[in-house]
């Protein structure tokens, strides 16, 4: 394991270096939560990337193939679902110009609507950067067996917070340049290389069933079902509406997006970014099933089956070996994975802290409060809250499922309501606020009050009732409340 400690140890150097660089071009509010509205289109692209893909995708999204083959698909469909919107949605959030989601809750709304905002993210983005600490615990374990998997997730942590900390959203996006362009170049050429170790595409069909290869295969289009494992045990398989439709509205709401979009130079240049964004998104997310997929007919047994989200590290640390250009593929293929991780973790830990000083600090604690107060802060909250997503990891048994379920908190509460203020002049602040406690509630509560109800509904995922309840709380009180002011469309004109 020599070449993945040294490839791993220039990862961890390089990537502390430019957090490290850009430190001392951080030195106002602007700087350290948007990077001083500074970003060019190129490098939003690999941000806008790397923020995406992260261990929802080389974790769940892998979980998801190795276990239903090119199904799992529906799940990184439903991002590019939502790219496909928000191409159009990106030039006016760049107008928008702000810091933060509740930043646009309150200016199209009100405060109320900020307050929940924050708690929706809160909730959502700790739980996401929980998950991301899992990811890089597992790859730390699997090259050093020493490390349990469990420690692995405290040194992850100890990384992201420092690499998060140090820069803001300077330090993010200039690490996601070097993350996304190593993770790019070393799936794609890794892909054909595995199918080729694994007796070519015939050899892949042959070690596994008919259905991995089918639009839907073992999924059913919208209802879950549970299923009994040879061992006796059960499982559940999400239908894939379930895996598909969080993921599209957590791309329409995502915080980070908008963040970043805030970062961006101009207009034109986050329509650009877009585009690229777009393109890279479609390409990486099918490589990794497509890896994982290929990884899951060479490792059908052994302890990866037991732990199937490690598919995409395992197969890199046991699929490429002989030749020393094998050996450096897999190599990289881990460091790459690792990095992806640390990269996702970084937006999701930084986003929340950001609404924790923009929105409750300056907001309505120190409103007056200099540059170098807000940095400190800034830094201080990087830390609490990546304190609080590592106790959150501890209690995870399936990535998976806590994806989904973050996504599905975000979905519900935030996105109905950002949309509408774009794109729904009629929308009101008493709309909006009904929106997102509708969505939180019903799916914070939706594993108890659904047996409690006809099977027909109280068998739903959670996503279905809790965004019907969002959408109807927006629109009928939005339709039964006076119109908003022009004051409050004006920020929001095409």
């Amino acid at each position: 394991m020599t070449l993945y400690v040294i490839v791993l140890g220039l990862i961890v150097v390089t990537l502390l270096g430019v957090s490290l660089a850009r430190l001392g071009k951080t030195k106002t509010k602007a700087d350290y939560l948007v990077a001083g509205r500074s970003l060019p289109a190129f490098v939003l692209v690999f941000t806008l990337l790397s923020s995406w893909i992260g261990s929802g995708s080389l974790l769940g999204g892998a979980e998801n193939a190795y276990k239903h083959g090119f199904a799992a698909l529906w799940q990184a469909a439903g991002g590019w679902a939502g790219l496909a919107l928000i191409y159009f949605i990106a030039p006016r959030a760049r107008k928008f110009a702000q810091f933060t989601i509740p930043d646009l809750l309150e200016s199209r709304y009100n405060q109320t609507a900020r307050v929940l905002g924050v708690i929706a993210v809160l909730f959502t983005y700790t739980a996401i950067t929980s998950y991301q600490f899992i990811g890089g615990g597992d790859i730390l374990h699997l090259i050093f067996p020493q490390v349990t998997a469990i420690h692995g997730r405290y040194i992850l942590a100890g990384f992201v917070i420092l690499f998060t900390a140090i820069a803001g959203m300077g330090s993010v996006a200039y690490m996601d340049v070097v993350i996304g362009m190593l993770a790019s170049v070393t799936l794609i050429v890794a892909l054909p290389v595995l199918i080729h170790l694994a007796g070519g595409w015939s050899g892949v069909q042959a070690a596994l069933p008919a259905t991995h290869f089918q639009l839907f295969g073992d999924l059913r289009p919208i209802s879950s079902y549970t299923r009994t494992l040879p061992d006796g045990t059960h499982e559940q398989v999400k239908s894939a509406l379930a895996i598909f439709l969080p993921t599209c509205l957590l791309m329409l709401g995502n915080q980070s997006m908008y963040q970043k979009f805030f970062s961006a130079k101009s207009e034109k240049d986050a329509t650009r970014a877009t585009l690229g964004w777009i393109v890279g998104t479609v390409i990486l997310e099918s490589v990794i099933v497509g890896v994982a997929v290929v990884g899951s007919a060479i490792f059908r047994t052994g302890e990866v089956a037991q732990r199937p989200r490690e598919i995409l590290a395992y197969t890199a640390t046991h699929a490429f070996s002989g030749s020393p250009a094998l050996q450096l593929l897999g190599a990289l293929l881990v460091g790459a994975i690792f990095a992806k991780v640390v990269s996702t973790a970084n937006n999701y830990l930084f986003s929340p802290a950001t609404n924790l000083v923009n929105d409750i600090f300056v907001r309505y604690l120190r409103p007056e409060a200099s540059n170098g107060e807000v940095l400190m802060v800034s830094r201080a909250m990087v830390i609490l809250l990546g304190i609080w997503a590592l106790v959150q990891s501890i209690a995870v048994t399936s990535v998976l499922e806590k994806s989904l379920q973050a996504y599905t908190i975000y979905s519900a509460a935030l996105t109905p309501v950002i949309l509408a203020a774009f794109f729904w002049k009629r929308a009101t602040a008493g709309g909006a606020v009904a929106s997102i406690a509708a969505g939180t509630v019903i799916t914070l509560a939706w594993d108890r009050l659904g047996p409690l109800l006809p099977p027909a509904i109280g068998q739903q995922d959670a996503i279905l009732p809790a965004l019907v309840a969002s959408l109807a709380g927006l629109i009928v009180v939005s339709l039964i409340s006076p119109r908003p002011t022009q004051e409050q469309l004006a920020k929001f004109q095409p």
